[in-house]
């Protein structure tokens, strides 16, 4: 069995030229570099600066990347690392500069199994170790099951969290207003409900944003502050939606996507108070992480939507049309194995982690 100081060993920040792959797209050509290799199941990624990093391992680890140097960050509670659980998302509050303040979800070992939760907590980089860790958010229901956890949080632009919840592997929670699953949730950083969330005193749970998701595994902002999320669908059903505040995106009461059987879901793909996806793949691509990218580096895509694709190794590249989506390009199919999360750099480049890779890599344009 290899020890935390060998499987840190193993981690390593590959140099430019070593890691370089030059790669055609439809739009520019790029450079695909591989800078961090030796990850074991990496699942997100933030930016303390362009090559000053911190990732996530679905097992539990918190890892802070510099140059050469690979360090653990202690501090992380313990995570229900069974199956699609574990440690998922790492966001670095918009005011960190001044906080020191990060938020993490995971999967939250609990009595009748696990729930996702959310905690903030302040990152002492001197002491490579959280500090004044607090749970802000658990999901209200428990489930023995080991899959759909969601688990992605964005900071919206008026300071709120907006965190992803999946039902759980029970679809007809997604539709119970007295139960978390399936919902996206909006709480304050110090995990108070906002007065203005659209279920506050109606008789559902307060913190609430939006219901009817199955499994959102990623989610950002484009431009204008809108907030937009991927959801694993069954089968030929996976979405990106736009919620907006009490609204229903249907799940399972409508969608695209089929039984694993082939039968039929729900009443079809539309019902009257349910709202459409915003686009829909078929097959299903297993999506993961989302971003909306600037334009800082590659104008050519600005305001374009990438989406991991777990299944077929590729990054799905969309454009925003209002309130829809269109796909347009698939980047590097079949060449990164199972990408999980893709993330804009300070510097606009664009950073993606690969699970089967064991690897995080950085895309910017060739000169």
């Amino acid at each position: 069995m290899k020890t935390k100081s060998a499987l840190l060993a193993a981690l390593l920040f590959c140099s430019n030229a070593a890691g370089a792959d030059p790669q055609p797209t439809d739009l520019i050509s790029v450079d695909v570099q591989k800078v961090v290799v030796g990850l074991d199941e990496p699942w997100s990624i933030a930016f303390l600066t362009d090559d000053d990093v911190l990732i996530t391992e679905r097992a539990g680890r918190l890892l802070h990347v510099v140059g050469t140097e690979v360090s653990e960050i202690a501090g992380v509670r313990a995570v229900f690392g069974q199956g699609q659980g574990g440690l998922f998302d790492v966001v670095l509050a918009r005011d960190y500069a001044q906080s020191h303040e990060l938020l993490l979800s995971y999967a939250e070992p609990r009595e009748g199994g696990a729930g996702t939760a959310l905690a903030i907590a302040k990152l002492d980089l001197a002491a490579k170790r959280l500090t004044d860790f607090k749970v802000i958010y658990r999901m209200n229901t428990t489930s023995p099951r080991d899959i759909h956890f969601g688990g992605r949080v964005v900071e919206a632009p008026d300071g709120t969290l907006l965190l992803t919840n999946g039902e759980r592997g029970n679809g007809d929670l997604a539709q119970d207003m007295q139960a978390d699953n399936g919902k996206v949730i909006r709480i304050n950083r110090d995990g108070s409900i906002p007065p203005d969330n659209p279920f506050v005193g109606g008789g559902g749970l307060p913190e609430v944003w939006s219901l009817g998701h199955r499994n959102p595994q990623g989610a950002a902002l484009d431009a204008k502050g809108r907030f937009w999320l991927v959801e694993h669908g069954a089968m030929g059903g996976d979405e990106i939606n736009h919620p907006e505040a009490g609204k229903n995106y249907g799940w399972p009461i409508i969608t695209f996507g089929l039984n694993y059987n082939g039968n039929k879901i729900g009443v079809g793909t539309e019902a009257p108070g349910l709202e459409q996806p915003a686009f829909y793949w078929d097959p299903s691509i297993a999506p993961s992480g989302m971003m909306i990218y600037s334009g800082k580096l590659i104008p050519q895509w600005q305001g374009n939507i990438f989406v991991g694709s777990l299944k077929f190794d590729m990054i799905s590249r969309l454009e925003i049309n209002g309130d829809t989506a269109s796909e347009v390009e698939r980047l590097f199919q079949d060449q990164y194995i199972r990408i999980r999360d893709i993330r804009e750099a300070p510097d606009g480049s664009i950073w993606f982690l690969s699970v089967g890779d064991g690897a995080a890599y950085r895309i910017s344009p060739l000169p």
